[in-house]
C-alpha cells in the first residue's frame, strides 16, 4: 500500500476513511471559540512583546509605537480566553 492513501479495506470489504490525526466527535460548547481566538491573539501579542523587547537587549533603537500596540494584544487575548471560560462555566451551570 503506497503512502498517502486515506482508505483501507476491512474484513467486510467496505472502505473506511482513516485520518492522519485523532478526530473528536464532541460538539463545540459555548465559549470554546472565544478560548481558541483568545489563545491565538495572546500568542500574537507574546511575539509582539518579544519583538519589542529584543532591541533593548541588543542595544539598537527601539521599534516604532505601533509595535507596542501589538504587544497589548497579549492582554486582549487573555481577556478573550477568560471570557470564553466564563461563558462555558455559565452555560454548564444552566444545564
Amino acid at each position: 500500500m503506497a503512502a498517502g492513501h486515506l482508505y483501507r479495506r476491512n474484513a467486510a470489504s467496505h472502505l473506511h476513511a482513516t485520518y492522519p490525526v485523532q478526530v473528536s466527535n464532541e460538539t463545540q460548547k459555548a465559549g470554546d471559540l472565544l478560548v481558541r481566538i483568545g489563545a491565538i491573539v495572546f500568542v500574537i501579542g507574546a511575539f509582539g512583546t518579544l519583538a519589542t523587547m529584543i532591541p533593548f537587549f541588543i542595544g539598537t533603537d527601539p521599534l516604532p509605537t505601533p509595535a507596542y500596540f501589538v504587544s497589548m494584544l497579549m492582554g486582549v487575548g487573555f481577556a478573550l480566553a477568560l471570557g470564553g471560560l466564563l461563558r462555558a462555566a455559565l452555560s454548564q451551570r444552566r444545564t
